[in-house]
């Protein structure tokens, strides 16, 4: 009798799932190691010594067009996501950023109909709104007076990541070049944009202590490099959707820690609204079984490996 194995699908969903769980460590490793206000550093500091270190691994450039595409990832996934992500963080109160980034899941859907001609279901955007519904029960504690200027970077780097995500599985990746040179690209291309803004607004770098120092090395490679590997390795094998389903994970994980390390309480509204929000990113992962695999003699093995979307109208990147 043969053991019973987890399907790929299943497999890759949980080892793409690390990555937001990772990047819900962010917040507690800010706080507790780094120097305060200093968002653009941070960011930098995440991004090109990452970028840098996988460009190493691969050994690989990009060629021809692909440095104009590297160039808009970059500065939509790693140079605008970063400094506006910490921009909204530092001026909304209440995790009311995290609020806004987790409506990313529906950025997503409108522009998969409009890039990849994925039609988002009533399915996908039910859940979407109860992903984000779920989030704000755990994140948003107080309301508060918004930012303008807070808000519209939250809704910026959420549409700047959305669009990101969307373009990556849209052009795929170059015939024999694997995630690792593509994260590396993005990363380093993102950090060098990243790292003039920082000079200009924020001057010379601050003096690092041993804490500092341990903070910024595990950002850049298990939150940064490994993360990002796996994201956009992710993006290349699943719908953008179930990917982008993925990101609630990161305030959830950011909430367990506040509990687990920074004795923060956790209250029943919003244990319940991590049950809502996890709900959600399990379901948004299920793809409902095409007209296809429905109306043949298809074992549902066959179907879930069966591409996510319209042959011959979207690139599927190279595995």
């Amino acid at each position: 009798m043969t053991a019973t194995r987890p399907s790929l699908p299943a497999l890759l969903i949980a080892v793409t799932a690390l990555a937001p769980i990772s990047w819900g460590s962010t917040y507690a490793v800010t706080t507790e190691f780094l120097p305060a206000d200093r968002p653009l550093f941070t960011g930098l500091m995440r991004a090109l010594p990452a970028g840098l270190l996988l460009l190493a691994l691969a050994r690989v450039l990009p060629r021809g067009v692909w440095w104009g595409k590297v160039a808009v990832l970059g500065a939509l996934n790693i140079g605008a996501f970063f400094p506006l992500l910490f921009l909204s963080a530092y001026r909304l109160p209440g995790g009311m950023a995290a609020v806004v980034g987790s409506i990313g899941p529906l950025f997503v859907a409108g522009l998969s109909a409009v890039l990849l001609g994925d039609r988002p279901t009533l399915r996908t955007l039910l859940t979407g709104i109860a992903a984000a519904l779920g989030v704000s029960l755990v994140v948003l504690q107080s309301a508060g007076a918004l930012d303008l200027v807070g808000v519209l970077a939250a809704l910026a780097s959420t549409a700047s990541m959305s669009t990101g995500t969307v373009l990556t599985k849209r052009w795929g990746r170059p015939d024999g070049v694997g995630p690792l040179a593509l994260t590396a690209w993005q990363l380093t291309a993102g950090g060098l944009l990243i790292a003039p803004v920082a000079l200009i607004v924020e001057g010379a770098p601050p003096a690092l202590d041993g804490r500092a120092v341990g903070g910024y090395l595990y950002l850049a490679l298990a939150n940064t490099a490994v993360a990002y590997w796996l994201w956009f390795r992710g993006i290349g094998r699943l719908s953008a959707t179930q990917v982008t389903f993925l990101g609630p994970l990161s305030p959830l994980t950011a909430a367990v820690i506040g509990w687990a390390a920074l004795g923060q309480a956790l209250t029943p509204v919003q244990l319940a609204g991590m049950a809502v929000a996890f709900g959600a990113t399990v379901f948004g992962q299920l793809r409902p079984r095409s007209r296809t695999c429905r109306g043949a003699h298809i074992s549902p093995a066959s179907c879930e490996d069966a591409p996510a979307f319209t042959p011959g109208r979207n690139r599927i990147p190279n595995r």
